[in-house]
């Protein structure tokens, strides 16, 4: 099970840090990524993370502002976003598989949280 929050409304230029508790699955290595979907447009990566290796992998539109990172113990997936933008507003998920080739397609990935919303105005 995958539960996302931390979405809220922030200016532009802002921060926000959402999070992604995650339960039930135990495999040592696996990928765990964050996901977002605009009105309108299609869902697509935003950053990923192979756990047990603690490769990276980001959206070009986000790199540098952007920061994925784990806590094996709170079994917590983190997005930090920073400078946030217009363009940022969209539903963020959390998404796991146990192994992808793609780490920021999204086809690969088996299980998903319910969202939380990030508007920035």
């Amino acid at each position: 099970q995958l539960v996302e929050s931390g979405g809220g409304s922030v200016q532009a230029g802002g921060s926000r840090r959402l999070s992604c508790a995650a339960s039930g699955y135990t495999a040592s290595t696996y990928y765990m990524g964050w996901f977002r979907q605009a009105p309108g447009k299609e869902r697509e990566g935003v950053a990923t993370i192979y756990i047990g290796y603690g490769r990276t992998y980001y959206a070009d539109s986000v790199k540098g502002r952007f920061t994925i990172s784990q806590d094996n113990a709170k079994n917590t997936l983190y997005l930090q976003m920073n400078s946030l933008k217009a363009e940022d507003t969209a539903m963020y998920y959390c998404a796991l598989a146990p192994w992808v080739a793609r780490p920021l397609d999204l086809v690969t990935y088996n299980y998903w949280g319910q969202g939380t919303q990030v508007t920035v105005s």
